[in-house]
């Protein structure tokens, strides 16, 4: 796969790493104050001011896989310890984030987003696996953050992630909003994927290369099955010339 294959991504006006971590404060105070992002009662739809009519936003698990790394960019392919770029099938992985105000959405700008998956083998990077899997600590491939627009948007360039045992195939993101200098809240939570369509990519390389097929499907996953959760987290997928475009619209009321 060559990376000057793939159309250019334009980022959000650049924010340094110190600058967001001042405009956040300290990760994790949403816990310490007792305060949450809560989700609407539907997801939303970007831009300026919009009647309600979005998708659900549960919080889910972290999971033991995030790594806060600092990594500021859109193409989350190349690991920038070794210039390698992980091979899979191409995602465009398009987050906007909007705060629901009464019956209406603005766009939230200044949202920190992570993202953080597996790569198509289902191996992530910067851990050591609590059950032996891989060891990859040092490696930083399959992550990064941007800071969402004046249109509440964020894109990523990234690959359809693979599986790993005993979880549905899944994508992690978290938003982080800035409440004075020195703390900021957060919503965690995953995507996932539509299963008929999961099977149809892991026909192809390098997916098929695993030698075993995948264990659990969205139906067999406790944390996508956890409160009906997941079916408000399926990623909203569109073919395009080279993968998939897949659209996931978060509303939050920060009350």
């Amino acid at each position: 796969m060559n990376e000057n294959d793939e159309p250019e991504i334009q980022l959000p006006p650049r924010v340094s790493r110190r600058r967001a971590l001042g405009m956040l404060g300290t990760v994790g105070a949403a816990a310490l104050t007792g305060r949450r992002l809560l989700a609407s009662e539907h997801g939303v739809v970007s831009g300026v001011y919009h009647t309600l009519d979005c998708i659900a936003t549960p919080e889910q698990t972290e999971g033991p896989y995030f790594v806060d790394e600092g990594l500021h960019r859109a193409d989350i392919r190349l690991d920038p310890t070794t210039n390698a770029l992980k091979e899979g099938l191409p995602l465009r992985l398009r987050i906007n984030v909007s705060r629901v105000e009464g019956a209406a959405c603005a766009p939230l700008e200044g949202a920190m987003v992570d993202v953080w998956q597996c790569d198509a083998l289902g191996v992530y990077s910067g851990v050591r696996d609590f059950q032996g899997l891989f060891d990859t600590r040092g490696e930083q491939f399959l992550r990064g953050y941007q800071v969402t627009d004046r249109n509440g948007a964020t894109e990523f360039v990234t690959i359809y992630p693979g599986w790993y045992p005993g979880r549905a195939v899944h994508i992690h993101f978290k938003v982080r909003v800035p409440e004075g200098t020195r703390r900021s809240r957060e919503l965690t939570s995953q995507l996932y994927f539509d299963d008929a369509t999961t099977d149809q990519v892991f026909t192809q390389a390098p997916y098929n290369t695993v030698g075993s097929p995948r264990d659990t499907r969205n139906d067999r996953d406790g944390i996508f099955r956890r409160g009906n959760s997941g079916s408000q987290l399926l990623l909203n997928l569109t073919p395009d010339a080279k993968g998939y475009i897949g659209t996931f619209n978060v509303g939050l009321r920060m009350g």
